[in-house]
Formats: C-alpha cells, structure tokens, sequence
C-alpha cells in the first residue's frame, strides 16, 4: 500500500496506522467466518450469502449497541481485549430475544488516536463476542477524531443482524398466568450502570488491581471488566425444544425496565427476589454507593443477565435444556394477572 498523506497526517490522522491495524486484525476476523462469508475486509460494504433452509418466511432482525462507560475502565486497566465481546453481546443478545439466530456483525471505533495494536486487541475481543454468538464479523470502520477525543481515548459500537421464521418469532402473544419466569445468571454487571459504577467506586483514584475478599479473592477491576455473557446458544437449543413465550434481556434500567418488554398488557411478572442469586459485586455496590435496594433494581441486572418465560408444564424441560447448554438456569417467579407487569 503505497497511500500516504503528510499534510493528513500533520492533522492528526495518520492513514497508514489504519491499513496496519486492518493487517493485524484480520487473524482475528478469520476465526468468525463462515458459509455465509463472500468476501474478504477491505472492501465497501460486508457480503453475506443467507441461506434460508428450513425457513418458510424469513424476517431479518437487527440490534444495535455499545459498551457505555464501561470502556473508562478498559482504559484505566489498559485492557482492550475483552470489550468487544461486550459490544457484540450487548446486540446479539438483544435479537435473541425474538428468537433470531444472529447471522452477522460490524463493528465501529472511534478513536483519538489510531494505534494498531489496541485497536486490533479491541477487534480480538470482538471476534470472540461473534464466536460465542456464532456470527461472522463481516465489515467495520475505524476513524481517528483528532481534536474531537484525546488521544488515548477511544469508542465501541456495533450492529447485528439475525433471521427468524416470521411463525416462529416471540411475540409474548400466548403468555398467559401461571407461566413460569426462568432466570439465566449473569457473569457481573455486564454494560449497564457504569456511570454509576465509576461515580461509586471513584474509579479513576480506586485500587483495580488488588484482590478482594469480597469478590472471591479478584480485583475490582477485573471483576467490573468481566466480558458479557452470552446467551444466545443455549436460547436458541431452548427454542428447539420447549415453548418460550417471552424474553428480556436485563440491560439498562434493570428488572423493572426490561421484564416489562416482554409482558403482554393485563399480566405482570411477579419475581420472588428472595430466588435472586445477587452476586458479590452488587452487594459491594449497594453498600458503598449507600444504594436503595429499589434502585440497585431498577438500574443493574443483579446476576440475572436474562429472564425467559415458558409454560409451568415444560419449565423443568426448560432447565434440563439450560442447563445442559452451560447455564445454571434457576426459577425467579411466575405470570400473574396484574396492572403491574413486573412485580419485585
């Protein structure tokens, strides 16, 4: 590649970091492909061949999405391997919840400065996000914003794109009372909340590296960077088997923000939060920032990373499934008739 600008340069934008970072990270984007790729990165636009076998009427779902403020610890830490898998669960996540298989990914950094290797660590991370969704990466863009954000700095978003059989899509339409509320555990905070995360902890003056015997002997800091976890495999080896009729992705706003999405008008989820298995670093967050339970709430996931609601007849299949996918599934509550859709 023989493009180069001084005079861009001289501005701040430095083109030929770019064509470097794309070279490092193609190992990356090669672990995503798959029979859908049709083309290599470094094109205009990201190709995917669809194939719809088995599917009668397809509809195409996207989400899209970024990591928050969670990206300032990433940067205190100087750890950009993991917050990919962030963002790309943060969308695959979300279209999952109308029972769409996730077929591809594109990705967006906006940087103060381009350096070729975080960036490609940042791209690592979100390779392994599509892995896990079992998505290919096909396309992004990196732009450095010279004068807009300091150097060091740096933003994620990303954008998905599933397919569902339009007969097969969750539309809460059949949930009716008795129905039982399935918990899936979440792996930590996830990417929500973090600005009060950072006010409560002072993240920038904070101790991230020692252990800490309330956190099972881990650092702040590696316990609040915990990647996402991702649940699409194991809905979807649920939607194969068992009827689901509905699902919330518990993100921002918490239980009493998203539960709600999935309620049909006239029934409320009712959740026993006694059944909740709130995890170490909610405790320690309640207890610093002087947090109302109430608002803890309303504002994080808990430890539940995603609520699924399914008969009461096939709820134990349900958790046979789950389980047997790797997540330890467990019942939080029930359908009710209720002005209220969600009950804590």
């Amino acid at each position: 590649m023989k493009s180069h600008s001084e005079s861009y340069a001289a501005a701040g934008v430095d083109i030929t970091a770019g064509y470097k970072a794309v070279e490092l990270m193609k190992k990356h984007i090669n672990r995503t492909k798959n029979e859908g790729c049709l083309d290599d990165v470094g094109g205009f636009g990201g190709c995917f061949g669809l194939d719809l076998t088995g599917i009668t009427n397809p509809v195409l779902v996207s989400g899209t999405d970024g990591v928050g403020t969670k990206i300032k610890l990433a940067m205190l830490m100087d750890k950009h391997d993991t917050i990919g898998i962030d963002c790309v669960a943060m969308c695959a996540n979300d279209i999952i919840c109308c029972g769409a298989k996730p077929l591809f990914f594109l990705d967006y950094i906006a940087c103060g400065k381009n350096y070729p290797e975080k960036i490609a660590d940042i791209v690592g991370g979100v390779a392994e996000g599509c892995v896990r969704a079992g998505c290919a990466l096909i396309g992004g863009e990196t732009a450095e914003h010279p004068g807009l954000m300091p150097e060091e700095d740096y933003d994620l978003a990303g954008y998905c794109t599933g397919v569902v059989d339009k007969a097969k899509i969750i539309d809460n339409k059949t949930m009716q009372e008795g129905d039982v509320v399935i918990a899936l555990p979440s792996s930590g905070v996830h990417s929500n909340g973090f600005s009060l995360v950072r006010k409560v902890f002072d993240i920038e003056n904070a101790d991230l590296t020692s252990p800490r015997e309330e956190l099972g002997g881990k650092s702040l800091g590696e316990t609040l960077l915990t990647p996402t976890r991702m649940y699409v495999k194991p809905v979807l080896a649920l939607l194969e088997q068992v009827t689901v009729r509905g699902i919330s992705h518990i993100t921002g706003g918490g239980f009493y923000e998203n539960i709600p999405r999935s309620i049909p008008d006239g029934l409320g989820a009712k959740i026993n939060k006694a059944a909740v298995k709130v995890l170490p670093i909610f405790e320690l967050i309640a207890k610093t920032g002087n947090i109302s339970e109430r608002d803890m709430f309303n504002t994080f996931n808990m430890g539940v990373g995603m609520s699924i609601v399914v008969p009461a007849a096939e709820a134990d299949k349900a958790l046979e499934i789950l389980r047997a996918n790797g997540e330890e599934a467990y019942v939080i509550g029930e359908i009710v008739k209720s002005d209220d859709k969600v009950i804590v």
